[in-house]
């Protein structure tokens, strides 16, 4: 994971439009852009989401790096490149697709025979190369590769009626903090959203055009209980914690670096991330820079990297990204907010117990693309403080009374292949246990990372289907900041003797830190 310099991965020298489209795991998006004039907009105060009154065109492309996750060692370096190549002709579509509407108005053909064809042809290119640096290093690419170089035009509404399995205006898709949502629809939402099914924005809402919407809130105390009951630790089982404490980034150590996906890349996440624990941490960090870093933990022995997008009020507020990639140029805009808690918690497993996770072994939890690949990686908790054990969200955010306050919940992945730092499609080297706490195929039960973050922040209110001083997470423009796009990264940095420690304690039963 050294330097990479190549000409092809670094940033845009010029943004020609204010909001650009990119990629979490690769390849793969929605590009929007926005066609609402300001002087035809209604409620237009700034902590007011915006009502669209024209179109909004999408463009939906396949997720590449999903589809990818047996990629040999030798061809990483390489094939992460190519897939920042496709970020970037993403970006470049995006930006064509913003400064052409004229064009557009007079060719009903145009985005076909403009953008979506000429996209199509640069991303066979470039999946081609893709197969080429796999197969010279003995590898075997998929098949089905060539046929994710293909993107569609959809409109807007199509774009909030698909967006990866949401359902508008109500049904709730749920999981346990200790799994992933999994797109199950469990029935547990509020019907009507709380809004008589009728919250919805027109066009893409959002103080900068890209969400969220009124449909993407909800009054948590109309909503039924949907948490189930934890399973039950076994003889056998591992029960003890393991708790590091490293703050709440007041270092302000903020960047739109994604070291796992992207390295190598700067902005390679187009959002803003919040860091706890190692200070190191940026997209030309390797493993020598996080073993030689600082950390904000109080043990020493944990330079762990802890990293997830920050969360903003849309309140018109310019923060100090605002002109920044990544940040308002991205569609990221409003008052960031500080987590009043981080807490950061290693847990066992109920039916057996744990072993040592390998140093540098990466864990990414929960899908910031859902919008374009659906709620299967999905891992988003949305809640409030005294309803924590009640309701967890996964694809709205909660409306919290007076004195509660919004809670983002955690829980990765702890079943490990046992061999691998890290995959190439950043998933298949770990595992969720199943409800009994099984690893399947081989995998071993390692301690789970838990993570709750706890925000003050505004009760947004809806009105006449329109959200006031909405909340919402940072993200990629084109997944509309919706709340099931909640992500969180983790790098192991532990010290071998502290590792060793989390996991007697978790094994005998004891709590620790």
């Amino acid at each position: 994971m050294g330097r990479n310099t190549r000409k092809r991965r670094s940033p845009l020298a010029v943004r020609a439009v204010a909001a650009s489209a990119a990629l979490a795991l690769g390849g793969g998006g929605l590009i929007w852009a926005n066609y609402y004039a300001s002087a035809h907009e209604e409620n237009s105060s700034p902590n007011t989401t915006k009502a669209a009154a024209a179109q909004v065109a999408t463009i939906s492309c396949p997720d590449v790096g999903q589809k990818l996750p047996d990629v040999p060692n030798q061809a990483r370096t390489e094939v992460d490149g190519e897939l920042a190549t496709l970020d970037q002709q993403i970006t470049d579509a995006y930006q064509r697709l913003t400064t052409t509407r004229d064009a557009q108005a007079r060719d009903a053909q145009f985005v076909q025979n403009s953008i979506l064809q000429p996209l199509k042809d640069r991303r066979s290119a470039i999946i081609d190369r893709i197969k080429l640096e796999i197969s010279r290093v003995g590898g075997t690419a998929p098949d089905s590769l060539n046929t994710l170089a293909g993107c569609n035009a959809t409109t807007a509404d199509q774009t909030q009626a698909g967006n990866g399995g949401q359902q508008q205006g109500g049904g709730q898709a749920t999981a346990s903090p200790s799994a992933p949502a999994g797109g199950q629809q469990q029935g547990g939402g509020q019907q009507g959203g709380g809004q008589q099914g009728g919250g919805q924005q027109q066009g893409n809402g959002g103080q900068a055009g890209n969400g969220p919407v009124a449909a993407d809130f909800v009054d948590i105390t109309k909503v039924r209980p949907n948490v189930p009951q934890k399973a039950r630790t076994r003889a056998g089982g591992s029960s003890g914690t393991f708790s590091s404490t490293c703050g709440v980034n007041a270092n302000k150590k903020f960047n739109t670096d994604n070291v796992i996906v992207a390295p190598g890349v700067t902005n390679g996440a187009h959002h803003l991330h919040d860091y706890v624990g190692n200070q190191s941490n940026d997209a030309f960090a390797n493993n020598d820079t996080f073993a030689a870093a600082k950390t904000s933990c109080s043990n020493q022995g944990d330079k762990s990297s802890y990293y997830w997008p920050v969360v903003r009020i849309q309140n018109g507020t310019q923060d100090f990204d605002q002109n920044n990639d990544g940040g308002g140029k991205e569609g990221n805009v409003g008052q960031i907010q500080q987590a009043k808690q981080a807490q950061i918690k290693f847990v066992g497993n109920p039916k057996s117990k744990v072993v040592a996770m390998p140093k540098f072994l990466r864990i990414i939890t929960g899908d910031a693309k859902t919008t374009t690949n659906g709620l299967a990686n999905a891992n988003a908790h949305w809640s409030c403080t005294g309803f924590e054990n009640k309701v967890q969200l996964t694809t709205q955010y909660p409306i919290c009374p007076q004195g509660s306050s919004v809670v983002r919940t955690f829980a990765f992945q702890s079943c490990w292949d046992g061999q691998n730092i890290d995959s190439a499609n950043h998933r298949t080297h770990v595992a969720f246990a199943d409800a009994q706490g099984n690893c399947a195929g081989g995998f071993k039960a390692i301690p789970q990372l838990t993570m709750r973050l706890v925000y003050n922040v505004p009760a947004p209110t809806l009105q006449n289907g329109q959200v006031k001083n909405a909340y919402a997470v940072d993200g990629f423009p084109e997944q509309l900041h919706k709340p099931a796009t909640d992500h969180d990264d983790f790098i192991n940095v532990f010290d071998e003797n502290v590792m060793n420690k989390m996991v007697n304690c978790i094994n005998r039963g004891q709590r620790c830190r």
